[in-house]
C-alpha cells in the first residue's frame, strides 16, 4: 500500500529505512499482529529489477531460517548458490597461496546444511518488498522521506516530506551506516578507519567452482571469491569478489582500464578456475569499524549498519541486521503479549543486551583477522600459516567456527530457530 491509501496515523511500530534490514523487521511484526509502518524513500516501481547491480550477498543458514519463516525464501532460492565449502589461505600477489591452507567442510558441520548461500542483493530486496506491499499489517510508506522527529515521553511524532504526520510509542533506524534518523535520535558512535577500501565485482570463469567459496590473505587485505550461480541467460560460470585493498592503492586499481583492471585482478586470483574476467559494475567502499555506543535508548532502537559496521572479510554485515531484525521482533512480540510497553527502556534493554555481545565478538574478530593477515612481515606469515594448519587439524575447533558461520550459535532469536514469535 501506499501512503496515500494509509488511512491509520499511530503505528505500533515505526521503521525508518526501507532495506533487507528494515522490511525483515517489518514482516516479522506483521505476523504477530503488530502494526508496522516502513518509511522508505525510493519507490520500488522504478526499480529495475531485471538488472544486476553487482552487489551480491552472504546468507547463513540462520538468516535462511529467518526468511523462510518470513515466507520470503520460496522467491529467493532459485537465485541462491549454496556455499559448500570455504579455503582459507594466505599468499603474495602474482606467487600463489601459500601451500598450508584452512578447509572448512559444510559435511563436517553441526548442522550438515550449507555454511552459507550467496544471493544478489536484489533478490532479496525484491521478495521482501513484495511480502510488505501485500501484508495484512504492515505499511510501506514509499517515496518519502522523515522531515521532523519530536520524541516525547510516550510517543514520538514523525513527519514526512509529503504532510503525513505518524506516531507511534517506537521508532527504528534502519538506513545504514550515514542514518539520519540514528543522528536525530541523538545516538552516538565510535569507530576508525581501516585505511582500506573495497573493490566489488562479479567475474565469469571458464571452470565450475562447485559451491567452494575462497578466502584469500593478502597484504593488502583479503580478496574473497564467493560462489554465485552460473548465469541465468547465458550459463557462464560466475562468483562475487569482495577485493581489500590499501586506500590509495584500491584508488589506482578503480581507475585503471578494462584491459589493466583485469590484468590486476588475474595477478590475484590466479587460474584454478581457468580465466577470470570481471562483467558488470565494479565500484568501491571506504571500510571502518563502527558501533552505536547504545543500540536502545526510550523510545528507539537501531538495527543493521546504523547499529554497528564491521569490516566485511566475514561477510556477516547483513547476517549481523537480520539477526537484530529477528531479536528485536521477538523482544517487542513478547513485550505486547505480557502487556508491556515496548518502547521503554526497561524492554529496549533486553534487545541492547542480547545484540550488543554478539556484535561486539564478531567485530573483535574480523578487526583481529584484519590486522593479523593484512601484513607482510615475514614472522607473522610463518605464524598465520601454521595457525591456519593446525586449526585445519583441530576438528571441534573448526565445527565450532562453522557453527558460527552459519548462526548456529548462542541465544539465537526463535525466528531464525525456524519457530513462529
Amino acid at each position: 500500500m501506499t501512503s496515500q491509501e494509509t488511512a491509520v496515523t499511530n503505528y505500533d511500530c515505526v521503521i525508518v529505512g526501507g532495506g533487507v534490514v528494515g522490511l525483515a523487521l517489518g514482516l516479522a511484526l506483521d505476523q504477530a499482529g503488530i502494526r508496522a509502518a516502513i518509511i522508505e524513500r525510493q519507490d520500488p516501481a522504478t526499480i529495475d529489477w531485471d538488472r544486476f547491480d553487482g552487489r551480491a550477498l552472504s546468507v547463513a543458514h540462520g538468516q535462511q531460517q529467518f526468511l523462510t519463516m518470513l515466507g520470503a525464501w520460496d522467491a529467493i532460492a532459485p537465485h541462491a548458490q549454496a556455499m559448500k565449502d570455504i579455503l582459507v589461505t594466505d599468499g603474495r600477489v602474482s606467487e600463489g597461496a601459500a601451500p598450508l591452507y584452512l578447509h572448512f567442510d559444510h559435511r563436517k558441520s553441526t548442522t550438515g546444511a550449507p555454511l552459507a548461500h550467496m544471493v544478489e542483493h536484489r533478490y532479496i530486496r525484491k521478495s521482501l518488498l513484495d511480502l510488505a506491499q501485500s501484508s495484512k499489517h504492515c505499511r510501506l510508506l514509499h517515496s518519502v522521506e522523515m522531515t521532523k522527529l519530536d520524541r516525547q515521553d510516550k510517543m514520538v511524532t514523525i513527519e514526512l516530506s509529503d504532510g503525513t504526520i505518524v506516531t507511534t510509542p517506537l521508532i527504528v533506524a534502519a538506513e545504514g551506516a550515514m542514518s539520519p534518523t540514528r543522528k536525530a535520535l541523538g545516538f552516538e558512535v565510535t569507530g576508525w578507519d581501516y585505511n582500506q577500501k573495497g573493490i566489488v565485482t562479479t567475474v565469469e570463469h571458464d571452470l565450475p567452482h562447485h559451491g567452494v567459496a575462497q578466502e584469500y590473505f593478502l597484504p593488502g587485505g583479503p580478496f574473497a571469491v564467493l560462489p554465485l550461480p552460473d548465469d541465468e541467460q547465458s550459463g557462464a560460470h560466475r562468483a562475487s569478489l569482495v577485493w581489500t585493498e590499501a586506500t590509495d592503492v584500491a584508488e589506482t586499481i578503480m581507475a585503471l582500464d578494462e584491459d589493466r583492471f583485469t590484468e590486476e585482478l588475474r595477478k590475484r586470483f590466479g587460474d584454478y578456475l581457468g580465466t577470470v574476467a570481471p562483467v558488470g559494475p565494479r565500484y568501491s567502499y571506504p571500510l571502518r569499524y563502527q558501533q552505536a555506543l547504545d543500540f536502545a535508548g526510550p523510545r528507539a532502537a537501531l538495527i543493521g549498519d546504523a547499529a554497528h559496521v564491521v569490516h566485511p572479510l566475514a561477510g556477516q554485515g547483513m547476517n549481523l541486521g537480520l539477526k537484530d531484525a529477528a531479536a528485536l521482533a521477538e523482544v517487542i512480540v513478547d513485550a505486547s503479549r505480557l502487556g508491556l510497553d515496548w518502547g521503554s527502556t526497561a524492554v529496549l534493554g533486553r534487545y541492547e543486551k542480547w545484540r550488543r555481545a554478539d556484535t561486539l565478538g564478531m567485530a573483535v574478530v574480523t578487526d583481529g583477522l584484519n590486522r593479523l593477515f593484512s601484513n607482510d612481515n615475514p614472522i607473522l606469515r610463518i605464524v598465520r600459516d601454521v595457525g591456519l594448519a593446525l586449526v585445519d587439524r583441530l576438528e571441534p575447533v573448526k565445527r565450532r567456527l562453522m557453527a558460527e558461520a552459519q548462526a548456529a550459535t548462542g541465544p539465537l532469536p526463535r525466528l531464525m530457530q525456524g519457530e513462529k514469535l
